[in-house]
This record gives structure tokens, sequence and C-alpha cells, in this order.
């Protein structure tokens, strides 16, 4: 039954509040990792909330985790039903959940990219190629992002290890995990860190807002493409909300074309995704010992 329906029947007297209240009762919950500073996500996903519960016609909450494991935790625990994910996280929590799916990705999460970033004290200038800074970057100081993160720190540890034939460790004088992609960039550009890596997305938005010092921090190589961040949903959604309730969700995704709202992310649109579009993920989470 709608909810609208109900609302009206409530406002008028056909039905009393302790039947509206048993009604209401579900609220769909999602949740997305922790990859840039919380005041901007709280605002980005609240609109989303915002927009879901208007087409879905349910209460729809958004709830923010303190950890990509968390994300995939909560995810597991059925404590949200809907996730943005990255591309790791996203493999990671549908393993632990039969019947999950990724059902939608961002126009440009089908060709994403991770930017290794220098401080500008260290002399290193950009390259086209990660090999040829080898003898500029061996002995600094390098942070990733999260340790779930696929553009943060899975990405970049597999062409690190893929180029070097070595484990950050040997590579570098000291190896970080900073937390975000926002913490990345402000660790790089204070010189804490002489060198990071994070997501193209994070840099380009901070770069387009003013937020860099370029005379600080620079980009000195950029990856190749791999496909990154998607809507994950649970299996079991229609069992609790109703037949076709995936569906449902789904379209609202993919509809979403609210300028503002889009550009938080910042995404053109969203595109329909498959579990199988993030096999490459799996298979090098694999193979560099992140997944079993």
């Amino acid at each position: 039954m709608a909810m609208k329906q109900l609302r009206k029947w409530l406002a008028t007297g056909l039905i009393s509040m302790s039947v509206f209240s048993a009604a209401h009762a579900e609220t769909f919950i999602f949740t997305a990792i922790p990859d840039e500073d919380e005041t901007k996500l709280v605002e980005r996903f609240q609109g989303v909330a915002d927009y879901l519960s208007e087409e879905l016609d349910v209460d729809v909450r958004y709830i923010p985790v303190k950890s990509y494991a968390a994300a995939v935790s909560a995810f597991r625990n059925n404590q949200v039903q809907l996730a943005w994910f990255g591309g790791l996280s996203g493999v990671q929590a549908r393993r632990l959940v039969d019947g999950s799916e990724a059902i939608a990705q961002g126009v440009e999460d089908k060709a994403f990219e991770t930017y290794f970033i220098a401080n500008t004290e260290t002399g290193i200038e950009p390259s086209d190629s990660l090999e040829s800074l080898e003898d500029k970057l061996r002995g600094k100081t390098f942070t990733f992002g999260s340790k779930g993160s696929t553009s943060g720190r899975l990405m970049p540890e597999f062409y690190i290890r893929d180029t070097f034939d070595e484990a950050p460790d040997s590579v570098f004088s000291r190896v970080g995990f900073s937390g975000n992609h926002t913490r990345t960039l402000r660790l790089v550009e204070a010189g804490t860190y002489e060198v990071g890596a994070l997501n193209f997305q994070v840099w380009e938005k901070e770069l387009a807002d003013g937020n860099i010092d370029t005379s600080a921090v620079q980009v000195i190589w950029k990856t190749p493409t791999y496909p990154d961040y998607q809507w994950t949903i649970r299996g079991d959604v229609n069992e609790t909300f109703g037949e076709g309730f995936k569906d449902r969700v789904t379209k609202a995704l993919l509809e979403l074309d609210d300028p503002a709202l889009l550009e938080s992310f910042p995404r053109s649109g969203f595109i329909p995704a498959s579990n199988d579009d993030y096999e490459p993920i799996r298979k090098t989470a694999q193979n560099i010992g992140i997944l079993d």
C-alpha cells in the first residue's frame, strides 16, 4: 500500500495512528564509504535520502559510518540495505551477503583513475610512466588512503608491485594510511608525507573549488583506468519492502538527475552496473592478498 495513501487516510481519520505506525515501521537504510570529509558526505547523502524517499514512497535514512570496514559490516548485518561502495568494498560486501547486487554506477566509474601526487619540495616532475619515476620515488615517504579503498589503496598498490616487483614497504621509507582521499591530499600538500595516492575525482573537485595549493603539491602520475564506485543492494530487500522493490530502487538511482546532487558526488549521472563489472577488482585484490 502506498505511504502517500496511508498518510491521506490518517489525516482524514480513516485509519488510526497505531495502524499507520505499523505500516510505517520499515525504514529503508543506506550508508556510504567514508572516503571524504564527513560534513560533505552527510550533506550529499541526506539529499539522496530525501530523493529516494520521495521516489520510493517509503521512509529512507542515511547513516554515516567511520570506516570502510564498518560500511561492509553494516551491509553484512542488514543494518543497511543499500550502500555506496568503492570497487573493493563492494566486492567484499557482496561476498558476505548472498544475492546482493551492484545495480548502478556513476558514468565516470566505468573508467576511474588514481592520481599519484607529490609535494613539490621533492622535485619529482610529472611523468606518463611510473617506471621512469623509480629513482625519484625510492626512499620517499608515501601514504595510501583507507586500507579498504580501491582508488586509494588497492589499485595504487597493484601498480607499485607490478612496476617495481616489490611491496610498497620496500620501495618507500615509510608507508601510511590516511583514512580518506581528502586527508591524503592535505598530508602531501603539507609535506607530512612526500608522496600519496588518491581518487582522481577528489583531486579534480578540490582543484576546481580552489582548495589546492598547486605550488605545494602536484599530480605526478595517473593510473590506467579501472571500474570503481557503485550502489550495491542486498538480495533480500523484496522480502522486506515488497515485490519489485529492488527494481524500483534501481530505477530511481538511474533516473537521479538533480544537477546539484550529481555535482556533489561528483558524477554526471548513473548507469546500470552488475557484479560482473567488478570482476577485475576481485581478481586484483585476490592477486595481491587482500582477498582470500
